[in-house]
Protein backbone atom coordinates (compact mmCIF):
# COMPACT_ATOMS: atom_id res chain seq x y z
CA UNK A 1 0.00 0.00 0.00
CA UNK A 2 1.37 3.49 -0.70
CA UNK A 3 -0.29 6.31 1.32
CA UNK A 4 0.76 10.20 0.35
CA UNK A 5 0.36 12.72 3.35
CA UNK A 6 -0.39 16.48 1.76
CA UNK A 7 2.72 18.01 3.98
CA UNK A 8 6.17 17.51 4.01
CA UNK A 9 5.89 17.83 7.90
CA UNK A 10 7.52 14.96 9.46
CA UNK A 11 5.00 15.08 11.99
CA UNK A 12 2.05 14.62 10.01
CA UNK A 13 4.18 11.92 7.51
CA UNK A 14 4.86 9.73 10.94
CA UNK A 15 1.50 10.05 12.71
CA UNK A 16 0.31 8.31 9.20
CA UNK A 17 2.93 6.34 8.70
CA UNK A 18 2.12 4.99 12.56
CA UNK A 19 -1.73 4.63 11.56
CA UNK A 20 -1.34 3.07 8.60
CA UNK A 21 1.34 0.53 9.31
CA UNK A 22 -1.27 -1.27 11.61
CA UNK A 23 -3.37 -2.13 8.49
CA UNK A 24 -0.16 -2.66 6.47
CA UNK A 25 3.18 -3.18 8.18
CA UNK A 26 4.36 -2.76 4.28
CA UNK A 27 3.09 0.52 4.09
CA UNK A 28 4.62 3.27 2.21
CA UNK A 29 4.22 6.75 3.18
CA UNK A 30 5.34 9.88 1.39
CA UNK A 31 4.96 13.81 1.67
CA UNK A 32 3.84 16.09 -0.67
CA UNK A 33 4.06 19.54 -0.49
CA UNK A 34 0.14 21.06 -1.54
CA UNK A 35 -2.13 23.97 -0.90
CA UNK A 36 -4.37 23.55 1.70
CA UNK A 37 -6.71 26.62 0.04
CA UNK A 38 -7.37 27.98 3.71
CA UNK A 39 -5.41 30.73 4.95
CA UNK A 40 -2.19 30.10 6.94
CA UNK A 41 -3.94 30.00 10.17
CA UNK A 42 -7.16 28.77 9.71
CA UNK A 43 -9.85 29.67 12.20
CA UNK A 44 -13.37 27.47 13.08
CA UNK A 45 -13.74 23.49 11.74
CA UNK A 46 -15.27 24.13 8.79
CA UNK A 47 -11.88 26.24 7.49
CA UNK A 48 -9.78 23.58 9.29
CA UNK A 49 -11.81 20.49 8.23
CA UNK A 50 -12.00 22.36 4.04
CA UNK A 51 -8.27 22.71 4.83
CA UNK A 52 -7.72 18.58 5.85
CA UNK A 53 -9.79 17.72 2.59
CA UNK A 54 -8.40 19.58 0.38
CA UNK A 55 -4.74 18.61 1.47
CA UNK A 56 -5.96 14.96 1.08
CA UNK A 57 -7.48 15.24 -2.25
CA UNK A 58 -4.07 17.38 -3.72
CA UNK A 59 -1.62 14.79 -2.23
CA UNK A 60 -3.94 11.97 -4.10
CA UNK A 61 -2.43 10.94 -7.44
CA UNK A 62 -2.23 7.52 -9.35
CA UNK A 63 0.95 6.55 -7.88
CA UNK A 64 -0.56 5.88 -4.51
CA UNK A 65 -3.99 4.02 -2.50
CA UNK A 66 -4.88 6.86 -0.17
CA UNK A 67 -4.25 10.68 0.03
CA UNK A 68 -3.95 11.84 3.64
CA UNK A 69 -4.83 15.53 4.70
CA UNK A 70 -4.10 17.02 8.26
CA UNK A 71 -4.83 20.79 9.29
CA UNK A 72 -4.25 22.70 12.60
CA UNK A 73 -6.44 25.41 13.26
CA UNK A 74 -7.76 27.18 16.31
CA UNK A 75 -11.40 27.66 16.97
CA UNK A 76 -13.16 30.38 19.14
CA UNK A 77 -14.90 29.69 21.86
CA UNK A 78 -17.51 31.39 24.54
CA UNK A 79 -14.57 29.48 26.51
CA UNK A 80 -11.81 31.54 24.94
CA UNK A 81 -9.39 30.21 21.57
CA UNK A 82 -9.06 26.80 21.36
CA UNK A 83 -6.82 24.48 19.00
CA UNK A 84 -8.48 22.09 17.00
CA UNK A 85 -7.40 19.78 13.98
CA UNK A 86 -9.04 17.38 10.94
CA UNK A 87 -7.49 14.95 9.20
CA UNK A 88 -9.12 13.88 5.94
CA UNK A 89 -8.73 10.32 3.87
CA UNK A 90 -9.53 10.11 0.04
CA UNK A 91 -9.24 7.36 -2.74
CA UNK A 92 -9.19 6.53 -6.09
CA UNK A 93 -13.36 5.48 -5.84
CA UNK A 94 -14.13 8.56 -4.46
CA UNK A 95 -14.73 7.54 -0.64
CA UNK A 96 -13.80 10.03 1.57
CA UNK A 97 -13.34 10.03 5.47
CA UNK A 98 -12.87 12.53 7.55
CA UNK A 99 -11.62 12.73 11.71
CA UNK A 100 -11.32 15.64 14.07
CA UNK A 101 -10.47 16.60 17.67
CA UNK A 102 -7.64 17.89 20.01
CA UNK A 103 -9.65 20.44 21.82
CA UNK A 104 -7.55 22.63 24.11
CA UNK A 105 -7.55 26.03 25.56
CA UNK A 106 -5.06 28.10 24.63
CA UNK A 107 -2.79 30.93 27.07
CA UNK A 108 -4.18 33.82 27.45
CA UNK A 109 -0.67 35.23 25.93
CA UNK A 110 -1.42 33.37 22.69
CA UNK A 111 -4.66 34.06 22.11
CA UNK A 112 -4.22 37.73 22.36
CA UNK A 113 -1.52 36.70 19.62
CA UNK A 114 -3.75 35.21 17.61
CA UNK A 115 -6.48 37.89 17.89
CA UNK A 116 -3.45 40.59 16.96
CA UNK A 117 -3.53 37.95 13.42
CA UNK A 118 -0.79 35.76 14.61
CA UNK A 119 -0.31 32.06 13.89
CA UNK A 120 -0.75 29.10 16.58
CA UNK A 121 3.44 27.62 15.71
CA UNK A 122 5.37 31.12 15.93
CA UNK A 123 3.07 32.08 19.08
CA UNK A 124 3.75 28.69 20.83
CA UNK A 125 7.13 28.94 19.97
CA UNK A 126 7.78 32.44 22.18
CA UNK A 127 6.11 30.88 24.96
CA UNK A 128 8.02 27.74 25.08
CA UNK A 129 11.11 29.42 23.97
CA UNK A 130 11.45 27.17 21.36
CA UNK A 131 11.40 26.83 17.21
CA UNK A 132 9.61 25.14 15.06
CA UNK A 133 6.65 23.49 17.14
CA UNK A 134 4.72 22.55 14.40
CA UNK A 135 7.52 19.85 13.56
CA UNK A 136 7.79 18.58 16.97
CA UNK A 137 5.49 18.32 20.22
CA UNK A 138 2.92 21.17 18.96
CA UNK A 139 0.85 23.03 21.12
CA UNK A 140 -0.64 20.05 22.96
CA UNK A 141 2.91 18.90 23.60
CA UNK A 142 3.81 22.30 24.93
CA UNK A 143 0.70 23.14 26.87
CA UNK A 144 0.68 19.18 28.39
CA UNK A 145 4.36 18.78 28.89
CA UNK A 146 4.34 15.92 26.47
CA UNK A 147 1.68 13.89 28.07
CA UNK A 148 0.07 14.18 24.07
CA UNK A 149 1.79 15.34 21.56
CA UNK A 150 1.50 16.41 18.14
CA UNK A 151 2.35 12.85 16.45
CA UNK A 152 -0.35 11.15 18.70
CA UNK A 153 -3.07 13.65 18.78
CA UNK A 154 -2.97 13.25 14.75
CA UNK A 155 -2.79 9.14 15.06
CA UNK A 156 -5.97 9.56 16.95
CA UNK A 157 -7.97 11.79 14.33
CA UNK A 158 -6.72 9.89 11.38
CA UNK A 159 -7.80 6.86 13.04
CA UNK A 160 -11.26 8.14 13.06
CA UNK A 161 -11.26 9.46 9.34
CA UNK A 162 -10.97 6.11 8.50
CA UNK A 163 -13.39 4.66 10.05
CA UNK A 164 -15.45 4.89 6.66
CA UNK A 165 -12.70 2.70 5.01
CA UNK A 166 -12.51 0.38 8.11
CA UNK A 167 -16.12 0.31 8.10
CA UNK A 168 -17.46 0.93 4.42
CA UNK A 169 -20.70 -1.33 5.43
CA UNK A 170 -21.89 1.80 7.26
CA UNK A 171 -21.20 4.57 4.97
CA UNK A 172 -21.85 5.48 1.43
CA UNK A 173 -18.25 6.72 1.25
CA UNK A 174 -18.58 10.50 0.32
CA UNK A 175 -17.17 13.22 2.85
CA UNK A 176 -19.77 14.79 4.46
CA UNK A 177 -21.79 11.42 3.73
CA UNK A 178 -24.05 12.72 0.95
CA UNK A 179 -22.95 11.32 -2.80
CA UNK A 180 -22.53 14.37 -3.95
CA UNK A 181 -19.79 15.92 -2.24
Amino acid sequence: MRVAVGSTNPVKIEAARAVFAALDPDVEVVGRAVASGVPEQPWGGEQTRTGAINRARAALSPDVDFGVGFEGGVDDTELGVMTCAWAAVVDHTGRCGVGGGVHALLPPSVQVDLRAGGELGPAMDRIAGVRNTKQGLGAVGILTNGLVDRQAAYEMILTLALAPFIRPDLYDGACGGNSND
